[in-house]
């Protein structure tokens, strides 16, 4: 199948530091080739993809100090893509709603993730006016905002199986947050946690310029340098170290989470989460078994005990049964066939590999009322 991937702009895919829905375009993009398909990635020039990469800025839009508005930037991708339109079976988009009004008249062939929250009332007129465009959810939770929105599925992020070691025996004695520091995000519940079980927190975590008045006024007094530490924003390779020394990770949050990557990159490490029980959680932590799903800082301190003696053997177990970017990318290519098998009108030119996938009759999905799918493909 001709598969085009439009990722955001703001980092590289995959990013130098955070970023987690550029990671995750490029997890899927190289496992897509992987399985033998043909992937061009319209992204930032310097991504590192094994894919034919369209390059529509010269890098990063966060790293480039002369940019002050991503939005020309992605209009000019919008009309690289639009140029190559034909190349393809599906365009797959990944930058929220922006390309809605150019490609509606191309909705058969398109798919988009959203990666956002989608709770804001700004969005509601959008998705009621775009109706016909499909949309893919990275969690049941994400969207529930949105009943009448045209939702095609839900997959759940994945990740390499080879991408982090798991540790079995964490030599660090530490409670670990990863990702970024903001309010909904709630460091401040994180340090309170540790401290109320007596271990020592290490705070590794992205500080976006509109969050530096929350760390300098919020976080930073309550950090000491000894039990809680504060290591800065860290990229893809100190994570395995990170995660897999931690005793359990922090994910405190205070807002309706779409997903949260760092949850199953825990897992992969063989680490347990506590969170809190919003968004997207109890979706992806289990329990008792990946972790614990706690509704205040005096259950979470109560909890970790319960967190530190689970398996981490059988949290890598779960991660790779659940969570892996094969799991993944074969979730999303069924979602490809079925748009496809849906409009084979004559004036859809396929490929031929994807005319003939689009032709096999496929397994029905379980549908609600609305013909939306109310389960997710991940598990």
């Amino acid at each position: 199948m001709r598969i085009a991937q439009i990722a955001p702009l703001f980092e590289s895919v995959p990013p130098r530091f955070y970023g987690g829905t550029e990671r995750v375009v490029s997890y899927l993009t190289e496992e897509l080739i992987r399985q033998g398909h043909q992937v061009t990635l319209f992204a930032s020039g310097d991504s590192i993809t094994s894919a034919e990469l369209v390059p529509c800025t010269s890098r990063a839009l966060r790293l480039d100090p002369d940019v002050r508005d991503p939005i020309p930037h992605h209009t000019l991708m919008l009309d690289k893509v639009r140029e190559r339109a034909a190349d393809f079976d599906i365009l797959h988009f990944h930058i929220d709603y922006l390309h809605f009004p150019l490609f509606r008249s191309k909705a058969v062939r398109t798919v988009t993730t959203l990666h956002g929250r989608q709770d804001l009332a700004d969005h509601m007129p959008f998705y009621r006016r775009f109706s016909d465009m499909p949309l893919i959810s990275i969690s049941n939770a994400q969207r529930t905002p949105l009943g009448s929105a045209n939702f095609v599925g839900t997959v759940y992020h994945g990740l390499p199986l080879d991408l982090h070691k798991p540790s079995w025996k964490p030599a660090g004695g530490y409670l670990a947050f990863l990702g970024r520091i903001s309010p909904e995000k709630r460091p401040d519940r994180a340090i309170a946690i540790a401290r109320a079980a007596g271990l020592p927190l290490k705070i590794a975590a992205k500080i976006d310029k509109v969050d530096e008045g929350f760390f300098r006024e919020v976080i930073a007094p309550l950090v000491d340098g000894t039990e809680i530490e504060f290591v800065g924003e860290i990229n893809e390779n100190a994570k395995t170290e990170f995660l897999g020394r931690a005793a359990g990770l922090l994910f405190p949050i205070d807002w309706p989470e779409p997903f949260g990557l760092v949850m199953i990159e825990a897992m992969a490490c063989g680490t347990p989460v506590l969170a809190f029980r919003c968004g997207s959680v109890p979706e992806i932590v289990e329990d008792r078994l990946t972790g614990r799903i706690v509704s205040s800082i005096e259950e979470a301190a109560q909890a970790v005990p319960e967190l530190l003696a689970l398996d981490r053997n059988a949290i890598r177990a779960r991660f790779e049964q659940r969570f892996s970017s094969r799991r993944m990318a074969s979730d999303y290519v069924k979602i490809y066939h079925t748009i496809l098998r849906r409009h084979t009108a004559p004036e859809i030119r396929l490929s031929p590999v994807a005319a003939l996938s689009a032709a096999k009759p496929g397994a029905r999905a379980h549908r609600s009322k609305t013909g939306m799918r109310n389960e997710p493909l991940a598990d």
